[in-house]
């Protein structure tokens, strides 16, 4: 230790004098000798840095499990949305099959009233026909019925006349009767399919009272997530902090020198690269940051070139259609948050109605319709072109767009935007749906 503490000594004195023959000239950054501890001092060092290793260690795999936490709540949220599309889908196709059922009704009632209506006129002329009739038949006196007969013949042409009209009369009642029964059928029908509406809009109601219980559900879960991801960031920067002041301790007081040596070294190469003149050059690719894409063709390249043309643009719950990003709506939980109402962007379904219209393809603003509407193919087999889905417990709640070489292009989730990467394959489902 004496010869050590001595050779420090020397390296102190020799810095000095380097430092004052250099005088107020050019002045060398030069770092402050480090302390020379004792083996106790460093023996003690080491094993509170072992504690505090081990801390470090519990930490960072209670930051890992809730992470994870925080994953689920996030697809627990996109699975209630996706309820909430569903619902909204489903709501309006039922009023659209009501309306469309009120206004047969109301024709088929208004032609059956029509048709009562002349059958009431036809009757009441032949009562009136009968009734004349009577009063001028033999009832009366049949010489007062046929009053300015010149002969039997005459009397009898009279008669026939009088019969002939009574059965044209009827002739023509009968065939009203028949044209009212007709519409009485139709209107019957109507009702039915009335009645078959209604119970349809019963069940939109009640699909719209899931929708609104699945939105309150949503609204507490998006709640819990936000609490949850403010808990995970405050957990996890302490966790960091924790591992920082560890790792300080566990280097000790010479390993210290050494980094900060080791950073001078890296700090003044810097500087001698930033001192030498550029070389010209600088190479790049005249891409621009562009996206490279594999290649396919038809329909499959229309599509994700349409995809390809919404990169940055944002996310907002609700919207998107086939003309492009459309304003979003409201949510009531995490889409608010992020003020996605007030967004012109896409959600995930919603880029997927745009993409798949480039070529004529209409899809409903539901992921878990687009699932079905095309054909199924293995994951394995998945082509550029294909979308792909994730769910949670079996229902399905996130769509994207497979675009090749394991990238796929997506709508994500509020407070983000379009963007390609990589294919997560937690909680994807096992096959792909080829619509083209």
């Amino acid at each position: 230790m004496g010869r050590l503490a001595g050779t420090g000594l020397r390296i102190v004195a020799a810095s000095l004098l380097l430092v004052v023959s250099m005088g107020a000239g050019t002045a060398v950054a030069v770092p402050p000798p480090p302390p020379n501890p004792s083996d106790s001092e460093l023996g003690a060092s080491k094993a509170d840095a072992r504690t505090k290793a081990t801390r470090v260690g519990q930490l960072t795999n209670q930051v890992a499990q809730a992470e994870a936490q925080l994953a689920q709540l996030v697809a627990d949220v996109e699975l209630k949305m996706e309820d909430a599309n569903r619902a909204l889908v489903d709501l309006q196709t039922a009023q659209d099959e009501a309306a469309k059922a009120k206004s047969d009704a109301d024709v088929a009632k208004v032609a059956a009233a029509t048709a009562s209506s002349d059958v009431d006129n036809a009757r009441e002329q032949l009562d009136e026909f009968a009734a004349g009739s009577y009063k001028q038949g033999s009832t009366i006196g049949s010489m007062s019925a046929y009053i300015g007969s010149k002969s039997p013949e005459d009397l009898l042409q009279r008669a026939q006349l009088l019969e002939a009209v009574g059965e044209s009369r009827l002739d023509a009642l009968d065939t009203m009767e028949v044209a009212r029964t007709d519409q009485a059928n139709k209107d019957s029908a109507a009702r039915e399919a009335l009645d078959l509406a209604n119970q349809k809009q019963a069940a939109a109601a009640a699909a719209k009272q899931a929708a609104d219980a699945a939105t309150a559900a949503a609204r507490q879960a998006q709640t819990d997530q936000v609490a949850a991801t403010s808990q995970l960031e405050s957990q996890k920067s302490a966790a960091e902090a924790q591992l920082t002041a560890a790792q300080a301790n566990t280097s000790g007081l010479s390993s210290q020198r050494q980094r900060y040596l080791d950073w001078l070294a890296a700090k003044q190469a810097e500087e001698a690269a930033q001192s030498r003149p550029s070389g010209g050059g600088g190479g790049g690719g005249g891409g621009g940051g562009g996206v490279a894409l594999p290649p396919s063709s038809g329909g499959a390249r229309t599509v994700i070139n349409r995809a390809m043309t919404q990169l940055g643009v944002p996310y907002a719950w609700g919207g998107g259609n086939a003309h492009g990003p459309t304003r979003g709506i409201r949510d009531g939980g995490v889409a608010d948050s992020h003020g996605d109402y007030n967004k012109i962007g896409f959600d995930c379904s919603g880029l997927m109605i745009y993409a798949f219209a480039g070529v004529g393809v209409r899809l409903p603003h539901y992921s878990g319709y687009q699932a079905r509407a095309g054909r199924r193919v293995p994951l394995s087999q998945k082509a550029p072109g294909d979308m792909l889905f994730w769910a949670t417990r079996g229902r399905i709640h996130h769509v994207a767009l497979y675009i090749g070489d394991g990238r796929m292009i997506e709508a994500p989730f509020s407070g983000s935007r379009v963007r390609v990467t990589s294919v997560r394959y937690g909680g994807i489902v096992g096959y792909a749906t080829r619509v083209l």
